[in-house]
């Protein structure tokens, strides 16, 4: 799904999991997203029923991590384009 798409189904109860790196998650980011880099996703556990949606800078880490998510048994959809695309509200400086 695109960034458009993801921010028309986007609600309070709405999983995503931003992989970039803290440095860059604390420039700027999805408000309720939850920070885990590529390199510790292997210590996420799903909490909310329904797909987590993923997201990185362009849409290469996130696609990655939607591989890996989805080869634990977990449903995972990839937000192409990543925060370069994202036109929504962001707030920074917060994890």
């Amino acid at each position: 799904m695109n960034t458009r798409e993801f921010q028309q189904k986007l609600t309070k109860g709405t999983e995503l999991i931003d992989v970039r790196e803290k440095a860059e998650f604390t420039l700027g980011h999805i408000p309720g997203a939850k920070n885990i880099p590529l390199s510790k996703l292997s210590s996420y556990t799903k909490r909310a029923h329904g797909p987590v949606h993923v997201i990185c800078q362009s849409g290469m880490r996130s696609r990655q991590a939607v591989k890996r998510l989805k080869n634990n048994g977990i449903g995972a959809l990839n937000v192409r384009g990543g925060m370069n695309s994202w036109r929504g509200e962001t707030r920074g400086g917060k994890l």
